[in-house]
């Protein structure tokens, strides 16, 4: 990922927390295969543990979980039953992206545009970057397989819950469904930890521009009347000189 420096967001906290907010990562691994292509990813959703209580940033660790039937999940398993281990020699990368993107037309630019017209179109995003040494739980008849699963499934289901309902209601739980459809249906999948080993992330959201430049974005986005526009005004608000008072 190109981390400019307007654009890059050096704060872990803050990188966590946008993983949490947008938790479905495209998980992306490189590993030599004769049947299967060596470059595959598959969108996942995470759940990240951090340690609180360390003294210094604590990267964090990712759980998700994949179709067994999935030729990622295939490759994995092929690669780790001829090496004889449970966890990736190569880094694995997961992207998350925010929730919401945008083209950005140079005629929303109000000072440079007419100033000087040495402006081009570009495109307004959000993004982290992962980089991690991936184990693989694949293994149905092992016990660490087992009690992976068990959390992983119960951990993503409520951290989904409560996003979507809040607590308004009570959450559907893993125990709501008939326990042999819950032990088949964990048959189908495998897990994946990610002990995570860099992170670096972006909000691209017109930080370079002047402030005559940032308020002419934001005006324009508002002026597409739709959410995605007004999230793109809000975040370049939030992030630029406008917000910031610079």
């Amino acid at each position: 990922m190109y981390l400019r420096a307007a654009h890059a967001e050096q704060n872990i906290a803050a990188l966590q927390h946008f993983i949490r907010a947008n938790p479905l990562g495209i998980f992306t691994t490189a590993i030599d295969s004769k049947a299967f292509p060596f470059l595959q990813s598959s969108h996942i959703p995470w759940v990240l543990d951090v340690d609180e209580t360390s003294d210094k940033d604590d990267l964090g660790v990712l759980r998700g979980h994949v179709a067994r039937a999935n030729p990622q999940a295939k490759a994995l398993i092929e690669h780790l039953i001829a090496n004889d281990t449970q966890t990736l020699s190569r880094d694995v990368m997961i992207v998350f992206n925010g929730p919401v993107h945008h083209y950005v037309t140079p005629k929303f630019y109000r000072e440079t545009k007419p100033a000087t017209g040495k402006v081009v179109p570009t495109w307004n995003y959000s993004a982290v970057q992962v980089y991690g040494r991936a184990t693989i739980f694949h293994d149905t008849k092992s016990t660490a397989t087992a009690t992976y699963l068990n959390k992983q499934i119960r951990d993503l289901s409520m951290q989904s819950e409560v996003d979507i309902m809040g607590y308004k209601e009570k959450p559907w739980q893993v125990e709501d469904a008939p326990v042999s459809y819950v032990e088949l249906l964990k048959k189908a999948i495998i897990g994946v930890q990610i002990e995570i080993t860099d992170i670096g992330g972006k909000f691209k959201m017109s930080q370079e521009m002047g402030v005559g430049d940032q308020e002419g974005v934001i005006a324009g986005f508002e002026a597409l009347e739709h959410d995605v526009g007004n999230e793109i005004a809000r975040t370049v608000r939030e992030k630029g000189k406008v917000g910031n008072g610079k």
